[in-house]
């Protein structure tokens, strides 16, 4: 039976959800308790799922897990999956981004604290840094943004394996089209508001970047305020804040199969981070941007103030598509229609830091 598989990263643990002929489930007890997951990549294309989690342990530091049972056991590797070279002088804080590459069957690419990305080619049992990144000329010049240096956000080109795109606090948007050679900064229009010079080739805080469903060079952009579109991979930006009630917010997840399609959660001002009016709401945008619906059925309508992080919001590839998201609160909301209808799926669970779904079967 085809089931959907629900991932969820808190501060304690990682909790697993299944959805089987339109029931949920959730596994009985956490994963990794005592563990903050900060990551989770749900990699569906070999012939066995295979699931992938970063946990930051307070007493062994950060690791890399694997399970190919659907999260019933996993595997920690006997050496540190993702490790700072001796050369570099740092030490991994976390794992902040774990991503299955679009157009390399085995490849997966990790983002961390201090900002750097790592490249897998055995679905990430093993990773060895991206040095020319880790490099970049512009790096001494970075400043971490409020949650840390963290290189949050990867995304892959399904068309071209040597093209990537990464997304890091607060240094802003950067890419390669030569699979990691040469890094080029990619915040042409995007304002960063806290800075002398509003208009930087670097520096702009960004929080999460999503990637169009038919039109791979057509970006989504949720930064420190501010949401922007991209429709040339990166290369500028556009400002589509019109008509939403804040346009800051962490969140930013695209439809898995509708073009033009986009979702965020609003939240009110860098200074006051509560959802924007304090109403629970996520707004999807059917044209690109030129417009925003408010999605609203079956979520709270009293006064809330469940702020939704950067990777706590995501779609699976179903048909329709489910839309997820998280909380603060420690509550967790799906919708099976695209977002037209909510429902609970659990609450009261740690700070949700992650979410992250796909069919299986």
């Amino acid at each position: 039976m085809t089931e959907v598989l629900l991932a969820v990263g808190t501060r304690k643990g990682l909790f697993i959800g299944r959805r089987r002929g339109g029931v949920w489930e959730f596994d009985d007890s956490p994963y990794f308790t005592a563990q903050a997951v900060y990551s989770v990549a749900v990699d569906t294309r070999g012939t066995v799922p295979r699931l992938l989690a970063g946990g930051d342990s307070a007493h062994w530091g950060p690791s890399v897990f694997h399970s190919d049972d659907l999260g019933r056991t996993w595997t920690e590797p006997a050496r540190p999956a993702v490790k700072f070279p001796q050369d570099t002088g740092a030490s991994l804080e976390r794992v902040w981004q774990l991503h299955p590459a679009a157009a390399e069957p085995d490849v997966v690419y990790a983002g961390t604290e201090p900002a750097a990305l790592y490249r897998s080619g055995d679905r990430g049992e093993s990773f060895a840094l991206v040095r020319p990144l880790w490099e970049h000329p512009t790096r001494s010049k970075w400043t971490p943004g409020g949650g840390g240096e963290g290189l949050h956000t990867v995304v892959t080109d399904p068309r071209d394996a040597k093209a990537v795109t990464v997304a890091v606090s607060a240094a802003g948007v950067f890419r390669t089209s030569d699979g990691g050679t040469s890094w080029t900064p990619s915040n042409s229009g995007v304002s960063a508001v806290f800075l002398p010079d509003p208009n930087p080739e670097f520096g702009q805080c960004v929080h999460k970047i999503a990637q169009d469903a038919r039109n791979p060079d057509r970006l989504y952009l949720q930064n420190h305020w501010g949401v922007y579109r991209s429709d040339d991979g990166g290369g500028h930006w556009t400002d589509i804040g019109e008509g939403l009630p804040s346009t800051f917010g962490f969140a930013m997840a695209a439809h898995p199969h509708r073009g033009d399609t986009a979702y965020v959660f609003p939240v009110n001002a860098d200074m006051d981070r509560v959802p924007a009016g304090r109403r629970c709401q996520v707004f999807r945008t059917a044209d690109a941007g030129r417009s925003w619906e408010p999605l609203t059925a079956g979520l709270p309508d009293e006064d809330h103030y469940g702020t939704v992080l950067r990777d706590a919001l995501c779609t699976d590839d179903a048909d329709p598509a489910g839309v997820y998201f998280g909380n603060r609160n420690g509550e967790v909301y799906a919708s099976a229609d695209d977002g037209d209808s909510w429902q609970l799926l659990a609450s009261h669970l740690p700070d949700v830091l992650c979410v992250r779904a796909a069919v299986i079967g």
